[in-house]
């Protein structure tokens, strides 16, 4: 997965943009999005899997649901991956189609599985039995067939974080690998729905395609069972292929921003995962999302003060938890970058917001350049899981967002005001 962020002239460049100039502009916290980034990996990950005759990329929207670039994605061609009514109603009103959406989640509301077939969408990825007679008593309320394909937990650890780990048998996801058989033998006597396909997601941050391989190795088996007994038309094979939060600027093997690490690429995930299905006579699916916008994505902010506490230095800036909750919620690690470079020593430096929690932190003993009060730093790979997860905690206004595409730039999500923050409350 590339980018397009990188220096040019001593400053950081979105694109053709100067991120000074953009912040100057729209202010900060700010988040900036690479629309050539965003076209490049999804055409990317179009052109590795063209050996299989019938795909569908389904975006998955949870990790950034701006309608920009849910527009941007039905432009190229993708379907969607949607996980509540909310997200589905984001990708019609961006432009996308109900029967190239995907409806995943273990909690589906009668509502919401009312919606989805009103609106027809492509099928509904069931995690439990319950939930299955439940779509079928819905369908049967609506005079409608629901397509269904189960969700198959194949107990195969993706070695990710505990918390988007999601493949395992201790995991709430999906359902057992040994009585998805059964159960589909089972839904054959409903009158009210009908198996389209069958599906796994083993997790996300995946950085390694051993995991992708034993969990396809495993599954191909049932499969084949369901599609010779049960006249399934899609193999959705998942998705979760992770980025590089390490090395999202180094130009060698070590710098003073880290250390460059091998990862996984939508290439050589494609490599490995391709022969495995491509001869099973279905429509394969995949469910990228991180490793379409995480590297497109970064989140500017202002040095607000210099803290020395003793042989602690604090780096306070204006972004909090509340914009990018990933460092403190996973122990994520971020890339911080200034955005204009300068000839300083560097030091070593927690970088925190102005939340009121000890967890709000972006960087903790981090090796950077010594920056100053009115600068600006990049966190880099922030166009995943960033603004989809932003809150208002601490009453604190969501960051504008701009759209970068070549020499132009737009705002594609204003800054949030007082107002936005009240609305809908009373007395």
């Amino acid at each position: 997965m590339s980018h397009r962020f990188g220096f040019s002239k001593g400053c950081l460049h979105a694109e053709e943009v100067s991120v000074s100039e953009l912040a100057s502009k729209y202010g900060t916290p700010l988040y900036v999005y690479s629309e050539n980034t965003i076209r490049n990996n999804y055409s990317s990950l179009a052109k590795n899997i063209s050996a299989i005759d019938d795909t569908m990329i389904c975006y998955a929207v949870k990790a950034n649901g701006l309608l920009a670039i849910l527009k941007l994605m039905a432009e190229l061609g993708s379907g969607f991956d949607v996980t509540s009514a909310g997200e589905l109603q984001r990708v019609l009103k961006a432009g996308g189609r109900a029967e190239r959406c995907t409806f995943v989640g273990v909690g589906k509301t009668r509502e919401e599985i009312e919606l989805g077939l009103r609106r027809g969408v492509y099928t509904f990825n069931v995690e439990s039995e319950d939930e299955l007679w439940l779509i079928n008593d819905v369908a049967a309320s609506l005079r409608k067939i629901a397509p269904f394909s189960v969700r198959v937990n194949p107990d195969v650890d993706a070695k990710t974080h505990k918390k988007i780990t999601t493949g395992k048998a201790e995991n709430k996801f999906g359902i057992n690998y040994e009585r998805v058989l059964d159960l589909y033998k089972k839904a054959a006597s409903y009158k009210n729905i009908r198996p389209r396909g069958v599906q796994i997601h083993i997790g996300s941050q995946i950085t390694e395609t051993g995991p992708f391989v034993a969990a396809l190795q495993k599954m191909i088996p049932l499969v084949l069972q369901l599609r010779d007994h049960h006249k399934i038309e899609f193999f959705d094979i998942g998705g979760g292929v992770g980025i590089s939060y390490r090395d999202a600027l180094a130009s060698s093997s070590t710098s003073w921003w880290g250390k460059n690490t091998q990862h996984i690429t939508l290439q050589k995930y494609a490599l490995e995962v391709t022969p495995l299905v491509k001869d099973l006579g279905l429509k394969i699916l995949f469910e990228p999302g991180r490793s379409i916008v995480g590297q497109a994505g970064i989140l500017v902010t202002q040095v607000l003060y210099i803290k020395h506490a003793g042989r602690k230095v604090y780096t306070i800036v204006d972004a909090g938890m509340n914009d990018l909750i990933r460092p403190t919620l996973y122990e994520a690690y971020h890339e911080i970058v200034p955005v204009k470079k300068q000839n300083r020593k560097t030091h070593v430096t927690d970088v925190v917001g102005p939340v009121c929690e000890s967890g709000d932190y972006f960087a903790q003993g981090r090796q950077m350049p010594e920056v100053r009060a009115g600068e600006l730093l990049a966190v880099m790979s922030a166009g995943a899981y960033g603004s989809s997860m932003a809150s208002n905690y601490n009453a604190r206004p969501r960051p504008a967002e701009v759209f970068v595409a070549g020499s132009s730039h737009r705002l594609v999500r204003k800054r949030e005001s007082f107002s936005d923050l009240v609305r809908g409350e009373t007395f």
